[in-house]
């Protein structure tokens, strides 16, 4: 038997890719599968199922295309109703992979069908749990997200959760290893730990929803407290992941057509394509195509995509770095943005020596801002997310998180002169990115962020530990 955790960074998910006896199974896989096809091949197995959790709501599944590649199952627990064959397992429902078994346990909550697979080794031992987002180490799903396909309140959802976790997974052996679906990073939690692997032991000593004495209402109280709006695009790649998708090699083909410079802003205007630039902060402040919008792939880049632009069926022109064209359409697809018609040719070293028009963004550097700013008379705009705002921050500033730009921009005096930052300048930079787009030439970004200002003279506030602040 081998278990192998496939984690993905900037999504924060963790896939799993199991064998035994010439057979496998593979639980929650990405969207591209052409990675899976390779290890089967190399290890000579058979991919006999394809476990889904839950329907997911950060990420595109791989489960469809995969299915269609290899004729494995897919398999999901009770109450799911995909629009696509599927094996719809009943609670505690066993499943053959060589010499092990997988057992389905139904543990609703953060979704109606969310289910736990609980693996039986060789000799019939329990070896481990793929908790989805019913249970991740340090923290529980978020029982929001399901509200309306469940016709349930948070409350009902957090309840639901609070007797799957206390009567299939608390039950279990101690040693039980934890696999979840998610880590630190992802927003289908609210407090995950950066670790991706645990015990059920661990968890009962330290995740503050498994505590032993905990009643229901406790529980129902602490698991719904400081959630916040959910992005977006849940809802669109929840649809996709449930009715089907695309298949992502069509998706990267598109992606991958160039477009000449001499053709570009045409078809950005016959399409309303969103031109998306993924270059590096430090590289797009200095020159870009106007109306671009940074994301740069070096961080969060699909989170926020979907975060920021929401709509998945949004049109999308691409501006990435030589060679890093596929990497930026296959994270796109991740996250559901499969209408992607192609990326600029050359970069945009093309754009530019062709002689069209560029634009640029006023940044400066901390040390800059530390002699020119005036604490209670200048405007200062943090657009961290609220703990870290919460944790420390400039004098004066206002908190205004980039999540929520959509909303807080509205609210901006176009005339009135304001200086941006975040916590080292990829977050600002996006701030920055869509606030030229929609006409703003006000404001002034700082490099470096509130890391660099913060090894100024510039007065802050006393720092709080994140952990007794942490809300999101």
């Amino acid at each position: 038997m081998k278990i192998e955790q496939i984690y993905t960074g900037c999504l924060a998910q963790g896939a799993y890719y199991i064998t035994s006896n010439g057979e496998a199974a593979i639980i929650d896989p990405l969207r591209e599968v052409q990675p899976y096809l390779d290890r089967l091949e190399r290890d000579n197995v058979k991919l006999k199922y394809i476990f889904e959790t839950h329907f997911h709501a950060d990420f595109v599944s791989g489960h469809v295309d995969l299915s269609k590649e290899t004729g494995a199952s897919i398999v999901y627990g009770p109450t799911a109703q995909p629009e696509f064959d599927a094996i719809i397992a009943t609670d505690g429902q066993e499943f053959t992979i060589g010499n092990i078994t997988i057992k389905a346990l139904h543990t609703p909550g953060h979704t109606m069908e969310s289910t736990t697979y609980l693996l039986l080794d060789e000799n019939g031992n329990q070896h481990a749990i793929f908790s989805g987002d019913t249970l991740f180490i340090g923290d529980v799903g978020r029982p929001d997200l399901a509200q309306k396909a469940a016709h349930m309140t948070q409350e009902q959802l957090a309840a639901t959760l609070y007797h799957s976790l206390r009567d299939k997974i608390m039950t279990l052996p101690d040693d039980v290893i934890v696999y979840p679906a998610h880590g630190a990073g992802s927003a289908c939690g609210k407090n995950m730990s950066k670790e991706t692997v645990s015990t059920i032991g661990n968890q009962k000593a330290t995740n503050y929803a498994l505590r032993a004495n905990m009643t229901e209402a406790e529980f129902i109280k602490e698991v719904t407290d400081g959630l916040l709006p959910p992005p977006a695009y849940f809802g669109m790649n929840v649809a996709m992941n449930k009715q089907g998708y695309e298949s992502f090699e069509n998706v990267l083909n598109q992606g991958m057509v160039a477009i000449p410079a001499a053709d570009f802003e045409a078809v950005v205007e016959e399409t309303g394509a969103l031109i998306l630039d993924t270059r590096k902060n430090t590289v797009f402040v200095n020159g870009y195509i106007p109306q671009s919008i940074n994301i740069g792939i070096e961080g969060d880049f699909a989170p926020w995509v979907g975060a920021l632009i929401a709509d998945v069926r949004q049109p999308i022109v691409l501006v990435t770095e030589i060679h890093q064209e596929e990497e930026a359409v296959t994270r796109l697809s991740r996250v559901g943005f499969d209408n992607i018609l192609g990326h600029l040719e050359g970069g945009f070293d093309a754009w530019k020596n062709a002689g069209n028009e560029i634009d640029t963004i006023h940044r400066i550097t901390a040390e800059e801002f530390a002699n020119e700013v005036k604490i209670g008379e200048s405007k200062i705009i943090d657009v961290r997310k609220e703990s870290e705002y919460a944790a420390e921050h400039v004098e004066e500033a206002y908190s205004k998180p980039l999540a929520y730009i959509n909303d807080w921009i509205k609210d901006i005096n176009p005339q009135e002169p304001f200086y941006l930052h975040c916590a080292g300048g990829y977050r600002s930079m996006i701030a920055a990115s869509i606030l030229q787009a929609r006409g703003f030439r006000n404001f002034t970004e700082i490099e470096g962020g509130f890391n660099a200002i913060a090894k100024t003279t510039v007065p802050k506030t006393n720092f709080v530990c994140q952990s007794k602040t942490l809300s999101s």
